[in-house]
């Protein structure tokens, strides 16, 4: 029977937030730990690798969420600290992989259901909410042109994947020296079908400490909830 790993990713330095964001109070916790909650308690999650700068509090981690394999240190890219985590993962047992931010503390678990069943049936998937606004696309401080919503749509994570397929991917573009935003990219490159899910508006990723403020406001919305 194969497993079904997360990789949570919360190794950045926080450059916009204005410090390490993943550690960063929200609802009396750390942000990453909201995360860490999130697929522990996930019936479908067998293991869970979390990446962060360094590994001083892997023992509490593994206490306190007992499906943590291991905490690894992170690179200097995503990329780099996505790779670290899924290296991690046995090659034989796992059999697919979510990879998802740290700082996406309030993933529900219908997004997590949603883009594994379809990782499963695809090979990749990976959640998405579509545009309500109109969308412009700029050259310094002129607009260009008006683009067609219809079709685009931000990605959201976790993304999922065949752990294999992912294995590769990454591996073929470091081989290449390319660099993808996300791990879609890379899978794409290879031209491998990704799927798209619906995502949920409640799954934000803390870039700024007023994105903080939204998230705590979404926390007492949805309680006793996330």
């Amino acid at each position: 029977m194969t497993r079904t790993a997360a990789v949570i990713v919360a190794a950045g330095s926080g450059a916009r937030f204005g410090g390490a964001k993943q550690f960063a109070p929200l609802g009396g916790r750390p942000l990453v730990d909201w995360s860490c909650e999130a697929f522990q308690t996930h019936p479908r999650i067998d293991d869970i690798v979390l990446v962060l700068p360094e590994t001083s509090a892997k023992p509490e981690y593994i206490r306190r969420f007992p499906k943590i394999l291991d905490v690894v240190s992170g690179g200097a890219r995503r990329q780099d600290s996505v790779w670290a985590g899924v290296k991690r993962l046995d090659a034989h047992q796992t059999g697919f992989v979510l990879i998802h931010d740290g700082a996406r503390p309030l993933v529900p678990a219908e997004v997590i259901d949603r883009v594994l069943t379809a990782a499963k049936n695809y090979g990749g998937a990976v959640p998405v909410i579509f545009s309500e606004d109109t969308l412009k696309e700029i050259d310094a401080d002129r607009i260009v042109r008006t683009l067609d919503r219809d079709g685009i749509g931000r990605v959201q994570t976790p993304q999922g994947f065949a752990h294999d397929l992912l294995r590769r991917a990454l591996v073929e573009a470091f081989d290449a020296g390319f660099s993808g935003p996300d791990e879609a990219s890379l899978v794409e490159r290879l031209g491998e079908t990704v799927a798209v899910v619906l995502g949920d508006p409640r799954n934000i990723k803390i870039t700024t400490p007023l994105d903080l403020i939204t998230a705590e406001a979404i926390r007492h919305e949805n309680r006793p909830g996330i």
